[in-house]
């Protein structure tokens, strides 16, 4: 995912409104061509100081062998679990610096969730299935959404004034596989090689 200001990316549009004390950003967010992007990050950060903490858990499902969601979003300090619904094992990492991290072949559900403490991309693997692949951005803010197949998300609940442009961080470009077994060799190891045969 790359992260771009909404007031300098050209595809992106902009209704701002509020009610009842609060205010609204809605956004579209599209390719050169015009075509939607869906799964595309939208959040707002204050112009000072900062957003106030809100206390929050997140779900990432490992469901057909894939990641569920693709994409997803959240605040710091945001506390996420990683269940698995398939009937067979996985092994869920992440290399990335904003949070590292390994979950040694599991079925079921972890007994305790991973906290994701500092602002960034996280991009999680299954060290067993190298097709295996989502992002998680971690935000310094409350106010956030993620773009829907036509390509639009309304963030809302923030008070009027005092807050930055949007800022959009752009959907994957699809090198699922290749980004996971990117990361690894990058790292020089394969955690839990011994292990593979047991997952099916």
């Amino acid at each position: 995912m790359r992260l771009h200001r909404a007031a300098f990316f050209a595809a992106v549009t902009l209704l701002i409104g509020s009610h009842a004390g609060a205010a609204s950003v809605a956004v579209t967010v599209a390719d050169a061509t015009g075509k939607p992007l869906a799964d595309a990050v939208v959040y707002a950060t204050p112009l000072s100081g900062k957003a106030p903490p809100r206390p929050s858990t997140a779900l990432i499902d490992q469901i057909g062998r894939e990641f569920v969601p693709l994409v997803s979003v959240m605040q710091t300090g945001a506390l996420v679990s990683f269940p698995n619904k398939d009937n067979i094992r996985h092994q869920v990492y992440s290399f990335s610096p904003a949070k590292t991290f390994e979950l040694r072949l599991y079925s079921g559900t972890p007994a305790s969730p991973i906290l994701f403490d500092k602002p960034g991309l996280v991009t999680l693997g299954c060290n067993i299935h190298d097709n295996m692949i989502a992002y998680a951005l971690v935000v310094d803010s409350p106010w956030f959404a993620k773009t829907d197949s036509a390509g639009k998300a309304v963030v809302d609940g923030f008070p009027p004034g005092g807050l930055r442009h949007p800022c959009v961080a752009l959907p994957p470009d699809g090198q699922r596989g290749a980004v996971a077994a990117a990361e690894r060799k990058k790292h020089g190891q394969r955690y839990g090689d011994p292990d593979r045969r047991q997952a099916g």
